[in-house]
């Protein structure tokens, strides 16, 4: 496996590796690997010859700079992660390099699915997240991109602009990691304290009552209402929002229809934001 830093070295490793014969496969992260990255490295080298991970903690889209600064950096550990995943490269570029220049994100006006729920909670968000993917696509150019069920609407998003610019590129959904006490993984995780994480446990266990309310055929907007409550009451746990989606368009879904359906919830403990999500209908 090897490290690359500069698009220019990126370019050399493909050709070099023959990416344009082959099956590709690419996985981008923020770094802090962890499990659910890895299997997303996995599922990316089961279906490719050869997988590129990106590192880059991107600036634009942080809405908050303390929160960016707070981001780890632990391209070491990261890289021996993703080789240990199979991964073939890891392409860690400075954000200046892949933007050429300062970097920008243009606004994207996608109407609910880039201003609700995480974007209404993280104005600007959404703009980097297509800023740096689109890039990254151009870079890379892999037959094959997977991205994590954890973050829902990013994947619906990053959907959307592969069918917009980037056709030739297959999004796969790798699938959402728990622990063994049911926290999904996330590099946030680790600044909860013991009693943080029993606290944030409230979000899987009110998104399982959703998911049985579900199956009983329970009218949804009871269940949300219900649970919604208890995350309210649930010490520690500061609720940003509890819904039930269409998992492509992230308009608020209805208890009829075909489309695919995901509870969402979003939330704070210990000063930590935390998503999660599950299916209600496929």
């Amino acid at each position: 496996m090897v490290l690359l830093h500069s698009l220019e070295a990126l370019r050399e490793w493909q050709i070099n590796a023959g990416w344009n014969n082959v099956a590709s496969g690419f996985v981008p992260t923020m770094g802090a690997l962890h499990e659910g990255h890895a299997s997303l490295i996995r599922q990316a080298k089961s279906q490719c010859n050869l997988v590129v991970v990106s590192v880059l903690v991107n600036p634009t889209q942080f809405n908050d700079a303390k929160d960016f600064d707070a981001y780890p950096r632990t391209l070491e550990d990261d890289a021996a992660k993703a080789k240990a995943a199979g991964a073939d490269a890891v392409f860690a570029p400075m954000a200046e390099d892949l933007y050429g220049g300062q970097p920008s994100a243009k606004p994207v006006h996608w109407g609910v699915l880039t201003h609700a729920y995480e974007g209404a909670h993280r104005p600007g968000h959404f703009d980097g997240v297509v800023a740096v993917v689109d890039l990254l696509f151009q870079a890379v150019r892999p037959d094959v991109a997977v991205f994590g069920e954890k973050d829902l609407q990013q994947v619906a998003i990053v959907k959307r602009l592969a069918e917009e610019r980037h056709p030739g590129i297959n999004v796969v959904v790798g699938e959402l990691i728990r622990d063994a006490s049911g926290l999904a993984l996330s590099s946030r995780n680790a600044r909860l304290s013991e009693e943080g994480v029993e606290q944030a446990l409230a979000l899987s266990r009110s998104l399982r009552g959703l998911q049985a309310a579900a199956r009983s055929e329970e009218d949804w907007r009871q269940a949300l209402a219900r649970e919604r409550e208890v995350l309210a009451n649930s010490p520690g746990v500061t609720l940003e929002y509890l819904d039930a989606v269409d998992a492509a368009s992230f308009e608020p879904a209805a208890p009829g229809g075909a489309a695919a359906v995901h509870a969402v919830v979003a939330a704070h403990v210990e000063g930590v934001r935390l998503i999660d999500n599950a299916p209600l209908r496929t």
